[in-house]
């Protein structure tokens, strides 16, 4: 039987922005052909840390606040040193990370540095955006893919004072979806070489 891959996207959301990002990299992750995506919100972690032992992936994600992720995603991660570091649960397993803020940068490279840490931390192997900068000159536009020039992750920009709905651009969200496609596919590259390399030890 063909192994499904399993990609489980964390995230916290405060005002619902953070979210739509959530399910723009959930969505791209499940249209990756013998891919299940999961939205796991960090509220609901408690019934769901069996399901992230078992993800191919899981890509982290939190809106960025006064510099930093969120404090619900960052109470996460303290528990995940119980329940998963302490036995390495996680260790092999493929990350990516995302993160929004109503300001356009907002210091979201520290928020998107401190979820690759943490990866690293879970001995777990980090997939970057992979895309270029999107609009960085003259003929280039707001309807750019990673128009804010990231390269550690997806990084969106909603505006504080609208609804979450009119929140994140499109640019952004299909950035975002970019990212889970991404994600699932090198999380299937991951699944294809180790049954392989199984069949060859079964063989020798």
């Amino acid at each position: 039987m063909t192994h499904v891959v399993r990609v489980a996207v964390v995230f916290h959301s405060g005002y619902g922005h953070t979210r739509k990002q959530a399910e723009a990299v959930h969505a791209g992750a499940g249209s990756v052909m013998g891919v299940q995506s999961t939205l796991v919100p960090v509220e609901d972690v408690d019934a769901h840390w069996d399901h992230l032992d078992h993800a191919d992936a899981i890509i982290f994600g939190a809106p960025t606040y006064m510099g930093s992720a969120s404090a619900p995603f960052k109470a996460f991660m303290d528990a995940s040193a119980q329940t998963v570091f302490a036995r390495g649960a996680w260790k092999d397993k493929v990350a990516a990370g995302f993160t929004n803020a109503a300001s356009r940068s907002g210091d979201k490279l520290n928020t998107l540095q401190q979820l690759a840490i943490f990866a690293a931390q879970q001995g777990m192997h980090w997939v970057n955006l992979g895309l270029p900068p999107g609009h960085n000159n003259s003929t280039s536009n707001e309807d750019s893919m990673n128009r804010h020039g990231y390269f550690l992750g997806a990084a969106a920009q909603s505006d504080a004072d609208v609804n979450a709905d009119q929140g994140a651009t499109a640019a952004d969200l299909k950035t975002s979806a970019y990212l889970g496609a991404r994600v699932a596919r090198v999380a299937l590259q991951l699944a294809a070489g180790r049954s392989e390399l199984a069949k060859t030890v079964l063989t020798v």
